[in-house]
C-alpha cells in the first residue's frame, strides 16, 4: 500500500510542477498524458511513441515534452492510442484463451463437452 501512496504522491507533485523539464521518463510520460506506465512500452510498440534517441531496450526511455504536448492536445492521437491498449490487451486475453488456461481439464462447458 505504501509503493502506491508514493507513487500517488510522486504523481501529484510532478502534475503540479509549473514548468516541466524538456524530456520526461516513461512514468512521467504516462502520467502527463494520462495513461498507465504500464501502457507506455505499449504505445511505443504501436508505433504511436518515439523514445529520443537510439537508446538500448532494456535502458530508460526519455520522451520530448513539447511532442508530448502535441499529442495531449490531439484527439485522434489519443483515440488511436486508447485502441492500440484495447487491441493490446484484447490479443494478450485471447492468447492466454487459446492456451487453454481459461478453465481447468475435465470441467464441463456450457455445451456439457469436456473443456
Amino acid at each position: 500500500m505504501s509503493e502506491f501512496m508514493n507513487a500517488t504522491t510522486q504523481q501529484t507533485e510532478f502534475l503540479s510542477w509549473k514548468i516541466v523539464p524538456a524530456r520526461l521518463t516513461a512514468t512521467q510520460s504516462a502520467w502527463f498524458l494520462g495513461f498507465k506506465p504500464e501502457e507506455i512500452p505499449i504505445l511505443v510498440s504501436a508505433g504511436l511513441l518515439k523514445p529520443l534517441g537510439h537508446p538500448p531496450r532494456n535502458s530508460t526511455k526519455h520522451f520530448a515534452t513539447e511532442t508530448l504536448e502535441q499529442f495531449r492536445r490531439d484527439e485522434k492521437w489519443l483515440a488511436r492510442a486508447s485502441d492500440a491498449i484495447c487491441a493490446y490487451w484484447r490479443q494478450s486475453n485471447a492468447r492466454k484463451g487459446a492456451s487453454g488456461r481459461g478453465m481447468p481439464s475435465g470441467i464441463k462447458g456450457s455445451s456439457g463437452t469436456a473443456a
